[in-house]
């Protein structure tokens, strides 16, 4: 059985090729000397994954739906952006603040890349270590009044690195059941004992912590300060509650609050008026409001110190660019010193929410700030949801399953500063009325 073309593997070649992927080398060693036969090498194009993959896009095809990934902006998406050659209202961006492009942001970067060039060449714990990375470290956790930051040049990596140091075998990590899929894989590679509680049922996660206790060593709790998925986040006050009380230690996953939530974007905190200091590790990334790329986890100093000797997504990678961290720190700076662009935001995003929910559109539980979904549930409907409007015009992007749980798919707006009310309400009129044209919502 050889699978070098691309006609269907029947169900027990399949199987039988999997069975020989999963015995090992020492094992098909052994087989072969006994038995004299030879295994041939399954191609990737019988791989389940490219199989399943496949099947999807024939089914798009004959049904006439187009492919939503990987379509090509031709140059700056914020409020608008070109997309094959035409432009749209862009709300599948996370430019929040309306910064990437700013002057001053591309004059920081520039500055820095004419100093350091366009990469620091080497780990930071080797000589990697620049200026401008402690500044950026120094910015935000000063935004979270932690003792130190330590930056990543992936968001996703830095999350994984931090809860495999972190965490091993005799721990509990227990999360939230829509926490994003750096936390899940983090939790993964920990070696931890994993636990998940419904989404921001706080009860459950009390059941959970009195279960499993005294069970395990050490127990950190994770949630996001805004769901990137639902537009709604978790009550602070009680999960610091909750991890004092059991002895747990409490991350939250900001990436998402930054620039959002509260008078000043300074994430969940400000927005709930609760210290920071309750929370062990802020966990953030660098894409988002701060227009730039990266991660980040705001903690104390021993924290810090241990991620930044021990953790392999920083002491095994390349330091991030001096531009890359150069653009966050005038970014964060600009956030601090205007505070109506968080303003202005949070009003556009609530019109968009409200405009939806109006006429029966489900926005679930969103609170309206950045993040605006409409919950279609048939993904079908969804993805043809998200073509008609595109070619209305809106991009607005479709997330499916597995990227959020099975019949709950849905289109996710992102707004940002540089939107206008007039956009705003051309997104609604457009949404309502493909939605009704294709069933989602009752005719007026």
């Amino acid at each position: 059985m050889t699978p070098a073309d691309d006609s269907p593997l029947s169900d027990a070649e399949l199987a039988r090729l999997l069975d020989a992927m999963q015995t090992g080398p020492q094992a098909l060693a052994a087989d072969r000397g006994a038995r004299r036969r030879h295994v041939a090498t399954p191609s990737f194009e019988g791989h389940p994954l490219w199989r399943e993959m496949r099947l999807h896009r024939e089914v798009a095809t004959a049904i006439g739906v187009e492919d939503p990934y990987y379509r090509s902006h031709a140059g700056r998406a914020g409020a608008t952006s070109t997309i094959d050659g035409r432009a749209v209202i862009n709300f599948a961006s996370y430019d929040y603040l309306g910064l990437n492009g700013h002057p001053e942001i591309v004059a920081a970067t520039a500055d820095a890349t004419a100093r350091f060039g366009t990469s620091v060449s080497a780990s930071r714990i080797s000589a990697g270590e620049r200026p401008i990375h402690r500044a950026l470290e120094t910015a935000l956790a000063a935004n979270y009044e932690a003792e130190d930051a330590i930056a990543f040049v992936s968001g996703h990596a830095g999350a994984v690195s931090t809860l495999a140091t972190l965490m091993g075998p005799a721990d509990l990590i227990v999360h939230d059941a829509v926490i994003h899929n750096c936390i899940v894989v983090g939790a993964q590679l920990s070696g931890a004992k994993r636990r998940l509680f419904p989404h921001n049922d706080l009860e459950a996660l009390d059941e959970i912590l009195a279960q499993e206790r005294d069970r395990v060593e050490r127990v950190l709790v994770v949630s996001e300060g805004l769901f990137s998925m639902d537009g709604d986040g978790p009550d602070l006050a009680r999960l610091i509650e909750l991890k004092t009380r059991w002895g747990a230690h409490l991350m939250i996953d900001d990436a998402h609050g930054l620039g959002v939530l509260g008078a000043r974007g300074r994430g969940l905190h400000e927005y709930q008026g609760v210290d920071p200091a309750g929370v062990d590790l802020w966990l953030g990334t660098l894409s988002k409001t701060l227009v730039s790329c990266g991660g980040y986890v705001a903690a104390n100093g021993v924290v810090v110190d241990i991620l930044k000797h021990h953790a392999p997504g920083f002491v095994y990678s390349v330091g991030m660019p001096a531009a890359v961290a150069a653009a966050s720190v005038a970014a964060l700076d600009l956030m601090n010193r205007e505070p109506e662009r968080v303003a202005r935001l949070q009003s556009l995003s609530r019109r968009l929410r409200d405009g939806l929910a109006a006429v029966g559109l489900d926005v679930g539980t969103s609170w309206g700030l950045g993040i605006v979904p409409v919950i279609v549930g048939d993904t079908l409907r969804t993805v043809r949801l998200a073509q008609a409007l595109l070619e209305r015009g809106i991009n607005a992007f479709p997330v499916l399953p597995p990227g959020v749980p099975e019949k709950s798919a849905r289109l996710r707006f992102f707004v940002n500063a540089s939107h206008d009310a007039a956009q705003i309400d051309a997104a609604i009129d457009a949404t309502v009325d493909e939605a009704r044209r294709l069933g989602v919502v009752a005719e007026a």
